[in-house]
């Protein structure tokens, strides 16, 4: 038995794949429409499973991995979009990824409509956005306790970026359009940064210098210095922006533009957009590959991924996902 296991195994490798349960990383991907999450294989770039929410008209719209890469955590936001009357989500899933189950969750004991989840490496903890109380919360990964919170000061805190030392967080109130400044150790509020009538989604530069949100009422991105917590500038974008990220040398961020299908390629240090890349129906997020060779996009009109290759500026595949996809998030 063993003998015949072994040779299997052979023969996967020779036909370049490689089981899930040897391959350390995986992407993740929240599919809203389907109330499910895709678990894709890097390597084969190929979706290999799907684990159901189990959730009855609420669902999850964003996703983190533990440091280990054996859990992910998606919060159940509700029934509807960010300002939209609907059913508020209460709790958070707690996915055993080896095992493709739901452990468990974790209750915020009311409707708080929990968002976004990001893992500080720096202190271990797990930061949610909960928009209905105004803050971001702060869970104890190992323990799956909740710790504490840290006030935003402002309505529909959707999104959160978390500067690289782990002591400030930045969130984008979708509504208010503003960017709360936390000091995450101290679980205050520093500042609230006037941006537009409506801004979404957030990240941070390399060097935690620069923060970035796109405006929803013009085609342009804020630009905030963290230095002085203003608006330092703005930069025309194609079509309305939505998410963000950086690549990992700092050099060029990443904007994902819904209404042309495009990603706008900023060059950071000329504030301009230099190129963009077409990808597939209505981009949502984007996350970098932490070998900075390739970027995820999730493309929400047709329920796939689009594998950016960063050397030569195009996509290199695009994998099926699910219904909307949308949030994405990296599994060592």
């Amino acid at each position: 038995m063993r003998k015949l296991a072994f040779f299997l195994l052979l023969l996967s490798y020779a036909a370049g794949f490689m089981p899930l349960w040897l391959n350390a990383q995986s992407l993740l991907v929240v599919n809203q429409g389907d109330t499910n999450v895709s678990i894709v294989d890097p390597a084969s770039e190929r979706q290999v499973a799907t684990i159901a929410e189990k959730t009855t008209g609420v669902h999850g719209h964003e996703i983190a991995a533990s440091a280990d890469g054996r859990l992910a955590f998606v919060p159940i936001y509700g029934s509807t979009g960010v300002g939209k009357p609907g059913i508020d989500g209460h709790d958070m899933l707690v996915i055993d990824l080896p095992s493709r189950s739901i452990l468990g969750d974790i209750d915020f004991g009311h409707g708080v409509r929990p968002h976004f989840p990001l893992l500080d490496p720096v202190s271990g903890m797990l930061y949610i956005t909960t928009e209905l109380d105004k803050t971001v919360t702060i869970v104890d990964p190992q323990t799956r306790k909740i710790v504490g919170t840290v006030p935003t000061g402002q309505e529909q805190s959707h999104m959160l970026a978390i500067s690289h030392d782990g002591r400030r967080g930045y969130t984008a109130n979708v509504g208010p359009g503003t960017v709360s400044v936390l000091d995450l150790p101290g679980r205050k509020t520093i500042a609230v940064i006037p941006v537009s009538h409506e801004v979404q989604r957030i990240s941070i530069s390399t060097d935690d210098k620069l923060v970035f949100t796109s405006d929803q009422t013009k085609p342009q991105l804020a630009v905030i210095d963290t230095a002085t917590n203003k608006v330092k500038t703005w930069i025309p974008l194609p079509g309305t922006g939505y998410g963000t990220a950086p690549t990992i040398d700092g050099r060029w961020l990443l904007v994902a533009v819904p209404s042309t299908s495009q990603v706008a390629v900023v060059d950071i240090s000329a504030m301009k957009v230099a190129r963009n890349v077409d990808v597939a129906s209505k981009p949502q997020e984007i996350l970098v590959r932490p070998d900075g060779k390739v970027a995820y996009v999730s493309c929400a009109g047709t329920g796939q991924v689009a594998a950016i290759d960063l050397a030569q500026w195009k996509v290199q595949k695009l994998i099926d996902a699910g219904n909307f996809a949308d949030g994405l998030a990296w599994a060592k």
